[in-house]
């Protein structure tokens, strides 16, 4: 059970390794962009190229998906990025059926683990196996594997290595629970959990009366999907890319900015000043800072 890129690599890891694959419970096909061509969700494009049953329902709590999905017989289900499972899905395998989330949990439970990872300034993170139960990422947990969080990293390429760590991971748990032999450990409560709920454009706006290194972090957090964003003589900006600098400049307020019109671009933050990078006019393509000045000017604050 998958929608997402993120769920491909499993998919194809489990094919490869020749497991008997029943059914594909996939997002139902929907139109995208100006022409509304209907687009296939990438788990339904890698199941057709391998002969897969597909079941796109709408409804997981309909009679006729509920009954559909019995009669696949699954010894085991196998959930990356999928959504909300009611119970009598989950508990239907006699096997149980478990879940693959991109944290090392019980840290980062949500929708949005890789991103609050990086927003946060986390120098670790990974990803988990853990048995589906009621309430959302919480069940007892099968393996981990811990991934580290680089400097530069942004939110794009700690997506891809924990994608294809995770998919060794899906693996390593299925051959685990065919032996027989897996542990099971429950999740730890009453430590600080920090959260990773869904995030939305108007939480993506920078606040520049945050210090440099957090606005640093946000950003990258969000990059290259959703994207940071600001306002610069009233009209938004996507912000992909930014540096903490060093500048003596002390008469600018957070917010206000300086610039050469030509190779530079630096905004004042609470404690000093971060370079932007690269960045995306509304309606334009992403450029770096440079290829912006070359068609643009900007009127200092």
């Amino acid at each position: 059970m998958g929608t997402p890129e993120f769920a491909v690599p499993c998919l194809e890891t489990l094919v490869q390794n020749n497991f008997n694959i029943v059914g594909i419970i996939t997002a139902p096909d929907k139109p995208q962009g100006r022409g509304q061509k209907i687009v296939y969700s990438p788990v339904k494009a890698c199941a057709l190229q391998h002969n897969l049953r597909i079941l796109q329902p709408v409804n997981l709590k309909s009679p006729d998906f509920l009954e559909e999905l019995k009669s696949l017989q699954a010894d085991l289900q196998v959930v990356v990025a999928f959504r909300m499972l009611p119970e009598v899905v989950w508990n239907m395998p006699p096997l149980g059926t478990f879940n693959l989330h991109a944290s090392l949990l019980p840290q980062y439970r949500g929708a949005a683990p890789i991103n609050w990872a990086i927003i946060n300034g986390e120098k670790e993170t990974g990803v988990t196996t853990f048995f589906l139960r009621h309430d959302i990422d919480t069940g007892s947990v099968i393996f981990q594997e811990k991934e580290t969080i680089r400097e530069d990293d942004n939110a794009g390429s700690l997506y891809e290595r924990l994608m294809h760590k995770g998919a060794a991971l899906v693996l390593k748990t299925v051959q685990a629970i065919q032996s027989g032999k897996y542990p099971t450990i429950p999740q730890p409560e009453g430590i600080d959990i920090k959260h990773a709920p869904k995030i939305f454009k108007e939480t993506c706006e920078i606040r520049w009366d945050q210090p440099g290194e957090q606005i640093r972090n946000f950003v990258r957090g969000l990059s290259p999907y959703p994207a940071a964003w600001t306002t610069i003589g009233g009209k938004p900006f996507k912000i992909f890319k930014t540096s903490v600098v060093e500048k003596n400049e002390t008469a600018k307020q957070p917010g206000e900015f300086i610039s050469d019109n030509k190779n530079y671009l630096y905004f004042k933050t609470k404690d000093g000043w971060i370079s932007i990078e690269e960045m995306q006019p509304e309606g334009k393509k992403r450029m770096t800072i440079q290829e912006f000045f070359r068609g643009n000017k900007l009127n200092h604050t």
